[in-house]
């Protein structure tokens, strides 16, 4: 355990010691030329273990000829050091990209509600999806719109991640933005709020057999889920489909609640921290007995595994799909003095039965690939559930029962 404090200790050493770089660094290293050659004093101590990234500031502050941002320098060098953990979890977050990291995790952001996806002509950019109660529900703005213009600025010259930014901006500000809808042309003016991601969605199939699509398990998704699940019940559901194909995972306490009210009594899910201690979520006896299956990919990852993998466990459902990331590592995210943070993986998730997925996913009950055209379609939410393959699998799987 000492080990892992000084771990622990030495990356804020880190981050502290490139933080400061730009201003001691000519305090400890001299680059000078006598006689055409360069040497380096000798004031940095060999005990210094970040002696080399002084050395590599000092040189670049005596000979890089061009323009150098002291900030993305600091940003890339302490991603740097994350990245040399070898960890593909573990990652660091610029302060300029703190707001979105939050959104993201609180599943909402201020702007119209609009989600757009590029096209192959010059028009500007397809409208995917309209977000209920949002500005742009509220403007007339329907999928299939193409996003020609934000403010009067060409969409397609902007690009897409500055159109988005243009969208986007403070809240209660006004935006105008150009469509395009059957070849004419109309202008939406629309009052940018905040809006709620809508990352649960449920539809009727045939036979009474309710699709609930999960988007990823950050806030309020298990709350959205069950209110999902329990209107499908009400429509007359007789079986469940989950959806957590490219869910990207999100909060633990979000799976377990949404697993606690599945599942009968038993454990949920394990975690073993980095200090050597085990914790385990239990279920209640209170369950939901009918019909289940869940769809996955390469793109389930975390969170969405292990909730497909309880439901496999416990026999409650045929997990059906492609084989899934392996993601078994969890992160805690440490904010820094400057507004950043780094988030590190501080210990290991594991199974109801204590099996670990780290690096080897689950095993689907059936799986089952998308060719390559539908694989995409399913990806931007453009592939009907009758012309899934596995979404027809998963209503075989759960009719059979």
């Amino acid at each position: 355990m000492k080990n892992r404090y000084v771990v622990l200790l030495t990356c804020v050493v880190a981050l502290l010691g490139i933080a400061v770089g730009c201003a001691v660094c000519f305090l400890w290293v001299r680059p000078y030329l006598p006689g055409g050659s360069v040497y380096m004093a000798n004031a940095v101590s060999e005990e210094n273990d970040f002696a080399k990234l002084q050395e590599i500031q000092a040189y670049l502050d005596y000979y890089f000829v061009g323009e150098m941002d002291e900030q993305q320098l600091m940003d890339g060098a302490a991603a740097g050091l994350i990245a040399g953990t070898g960890d593909q979890w573990s990652y660091y977050i610029s302060a300029k990209d703190m707001d979105a990291f939050h959104e993201a995790q609180n599943n909402e952001y201020v702007g119209v509600g609009i989600t757009i996806q590029g096209r192959e002509d010059e028009l500007g950019f397809n409208v995917v999806s309209v977000t209920k109660n949002s500005p742009a529900m509220e403007a007339g703005v329907l999928p299939g719109d193409i996003l020609s213009a934000v403010e009067g600025e060409d969409a397609y010259a902007l690009g897409m991640e500055e159109t988005k930014n243009r969208v986007r901006g403070p809240e209660n500000t006004d935006v105008t933005v150009t469509f395009i809808r059957d070849g004419k042309t109309y202008d939406a003016t629309m009052t940018r709020r905040t809006v709620e991601v809508e990352v649960v969605t449920w539809q009727m199939l045939r036979d009474n057999a309710a699709l609930v699509t999960i988007g990823d398990f950050n806030a309020n998704v298990a709350k959205n889920t069950i209110s999902a699940i329990e209107e499908a019940l009400e429509a007359g559901a007789t079986s469940l489909i989950f959806d957590v194909r490219n869910n990207g995972g999100g909060y633990k306490h979000e799976m377990v609640d949404l697993l606690d009210y599945l599942l009968p009594e038993g454990p949920l899910f394990r975690a073993t921290t980095y200090d050597g201690r085990t914790e385990i979520d239990e279920s209640d006896a209170s369950c939901l007995e009918m019909p289940m299956a869940v769809l996955v990919n390469e793109n389930s990852i975390s969170a969405a595994e292990f909730f497909a993998v309880a439901l496999q466990e416990y026999d409650w459902a045929t997990v059906i799909g492609t084989g899934t990331s392996g993601k078994g590592y969890y992160q805690n995210t440490f904010e820094l003095s400057d507004g950043s943070a780094v988030a590190i993986s501080c210990g290991e998730y594991r199974t109801p039965n204590d099996k670990s997925l780290v690096g080897v996913g689950i095993v689907p009950d059936i799986e089952l690939h998308l060719d390559d055209e539908d694989y995409v379609n399913q990806y931007y939410g453009l592939l009907d559930w009758e012309e899934d393959e596995q979404i027809l699998a998963a209503l075989d799987a759960v009719l059979a029962n």
